[in-house]
């Protein structure tokens, strides 16, 4: 058996009806992971996300339910121990931002950004930590973290604030939880073509910027869910308190030869 593989456990991925969490879904299941979904009630992507996942001949249970509130939460948590009856992995992935310049950010846009990427991260991985702590086989708690957390990204100081409070808070819970034999690790995703992308861009724009990038190409979602694969594999028993960056060179994209060369010039 490949030390990737996954078969008889179970994963939960919150934020997963499309975009990075959909891509950690499918990769998850790819692997052998059975997989519990999540996304807000009323998502059109859920039942779309968990067929695909089941055509890969894994069992897909639904979570309707909204990841920003403490009652949401513990209804995902519930919800998601009542189908599967057991949890062996989490990957984190509430997110919310809306991009706007600092001076005209509006207070209750910073708070929704905090309570849904920080605290909403906060809140289910306590609830599975709880749960894997007692059940004394240990586990895997992936964050999905950004490399805004180390890169002040203009027009995103909330998102920036609270991607950086992730990964701070994921090495204070994975070193609380080491001697419970509980991986805690956070990836940090560059600059990924999703569905919230492509609302903001062009095609021709995510060609073009992709192309300026070191490994020519934005990256997508299915690289981000190899990552949360490695990191909640057997592979990576030794690594926890860990951020992964999985941006293609996104941080160091000024760096290359030939962006050196044409800054030279200039």
């Amino acid at each position: 058996m490949s030390d990737f593989d996954l078969t008889g456990q179970t994963a939960l991925v919150t934020g997963s009806g499309r975009g990075i969490g959909k891509g950690c879904a499918l990769e998850l299941a790819r692997a052998g992971a059975d997989v519990i979904i999540n996304d807000l009630p009323g998502s059109p992507d859920l039942e779309a996300t968990a067929a695909e996942i089941r055509a890969i001949g894994r069992q897909c249970y639904i979570v309707a339910e909204d990841a920003f509130s403490q009652e949401g939460v513990q209804r995902i948590f519930d919800s998601a121990i009542e189908q599967a009856g057991d949890l062996d992995i989490l990957v984190s992935n509430p997110a919310y931002t809306r991009r706007a310049e600092f001076l005209e950010l509006d207070p209750e846009d910073w708070e929704k950004t905090l309570q849904g990427t920080l605290s909403a991260g906060f809140r289910i991985s306590q609830l599975v930590a709880r749960h894997l702590v007692q059940r004394g086989r240990g586990g895997s708690m992936i964050f999905i973290s950004s490399v805004q957390a180390v890169m002040p990204i203009g027009l995103s100081v909330a998102y920036n604030a609270a991607k950086a409070g992730t990964d701070h808070m994921m090495k204070t819970i994975a070193m609380e939880l080491a001697g419970h034999r509980i991986n805690v690790n956070s990836i940090q995703p560059g600059w990924i073509d999703t569905p919230k992308e492509r609302e903001t861009w062009t095609e021709e724009a995510i060609v073009e910027q992709g192309q300026l990038l070191p490994w020519g190409r934005l990256g997508t979602p299915a690289d981000i869910g190899k990552a949360a694969v490695f990191l909640a594999s057997d592979a990576a028993d030794y690594i926890t308190c860990v951020t992964l960056p999985v941006d293609g060179g996104f941080r160091h994209r000024d760096c290359g030869v030939s962006r050196v060369e044409q800054m030279m010039q200039e």
